[in-house]
């Protein structure tokens, strides 16, 4: 499964059809349109070992995903902060109207961020706060469990596609039609981030469960090994909640790219894209890898923030230096998780336990939203 994810990677670096563009928060991108891994859910859980993921914000966001969770008061009390910037982008005009913060905000900047960390903990210690500015809109889990639409006399209904997703799969589990969409056009004005994972088909004869999932949008280097555990653990509830065995994941790609770095750097990865898909074609051992990273560093303008600091290490918006130093690590053993079979809509986080994961150690880059 790893090799899968570094091949992947290591072609979107290299391959003639990828491009250099523009990306979200105004940090290009090194793009490749159009791929597919998949992962066999016998052989293992598939983890991503070259570097460190913590499984509990997987499991945290799927559950949020699977309760029809759209505010981010849950994942927040959960030590999970990764949708925090949306949903403060999302509510930040009504509460500068409010007079909670300040207008004259100045995006991603000294005081912006400040201000992001402050209303995280707000949303953690007021419930009236997170209830009133902690929503996201209509994103996965409203889709999920709570799609709106008109009845036949005009009348709004609710969908519950997941409710219905298992139940065709007990009924009738060799079902070509059996699938869950969270693109839903009339509602994409009013939610804080267009699904990238936009929907997943079940395949199955009555014995064996395969999910295949088609995501729009593909953050490689931090989103994508969190997609594919969430869609592997996703693939082992449903086939415990039917009775039959989890098989495969696919995951099929439009869009799947590393973030090259803010200002100075990143447009420096659009002036030397040739030459840097030259040495990464070379590149065949950790020690050559690790000298495509020293030429980077070395060659590349500092990343600087808007107030002209030194963005490293975990500051950073490079994924292109992160995703060279995995490939320069070799990939390991892949764990087993166990999960309660319990039904869905009952499991916590305790129910999840993942044994044998011993990752090479984290590497931290910013995510741009």
């Amino acid at each position: 499964m790893v090799k899968q994810y570094l091949e992947h990677s290591k072609e979107i670096l290299t391959s003639s059809s990828s491009l250099f563009k523009g990306g979200s928060k105004g940090v290009p991108i090194i793009s490749l349109f159009g791929y597919r891994n998949e992962y066999d859910l016998r052989e293992g859980f598939p983890f991503v070992t070259t570097k460190e993921v913590k499984l509990g914000s997987v499991i945290h966001e799927l559950l949020w995903f699977m309760r029809g969770g759209t505010n981010v008061k849950y994942l927040v009390d959960n030590g999970v902060s990764i949708w925090n910037t949306d949903a403060f982008n999302h509510n930040l005009d009504g509460m500068i109207r409010e007079d909670i913060f300040p207008k004259d905000l100045v995006k991603y900047s000294s005081d912006w961020n400040k201000v992001l960390k402050e209303y995280g903990q707000r949303i953690k210690e007021d419930e009236d706060f997170a209830s009133r500015w902690g929503g996201l809109g209509p994103v996965y889990g409203a889709q999920w469990r709570n799609w709106k639409s008109v009845g036949e006399n005009g009348e709004i209904v609710s969908v519950d596609q997941l409710d219905r997703f298992i139940d065709t799969l007990r009924r009738k589990p060799t079902s070509k039609k059996n699938l869950i969409t969270a693109w839903n056009p009339g509602d994409l004005p009013k939610m804080a981030l267009e699904p990238c994972h936009i929907l997943y088909q079940s395949n199955s004869d009555g014995e064996v469960l395969d999910i295949q999932m088609y995501q729009r949008s593909c953050d490689q280097f931090l989103g994508v090994p969190f997609n594919i555990a969430s869609y592997a653990a996703l693939t082992h509830i449903v086939a415990h909640e039917t009775g039959l065995e989890a098989r495969r994941f696919s995951h099929v790609f439009g869009d799947s790219h590393f973030y090259c770095g803010s200002g100075e750097r990143g447009s420096w990865y659009g002036d030397n894209l040739e030459r840097l898909q030259e040495q990464v074609r070379r590149a065949k051992d950790p020690e050559s890898y690790l000298e495509v990273l020293d030429w980077i560093n070395d060659a590349a303008p500092p990343e600087l923030d808007s107030d002209g600091n030194e963005l490293k290490g975990g500051h950073s918006y490079d994924h292109v230096t992160a995703i060279i130093k995995q490939l320069s690590r070799e990939p390991r053993e892949l764990p087993k998780l166990e999960i309660a079979k319990r039904p869905y809509d009952e499991l916590t986080i305790d129910d999840f336990k993942l044994t044998g994961y011993d990752p090479a150690p984290a590497i931290r880059r910013k995510m741009a939203v």
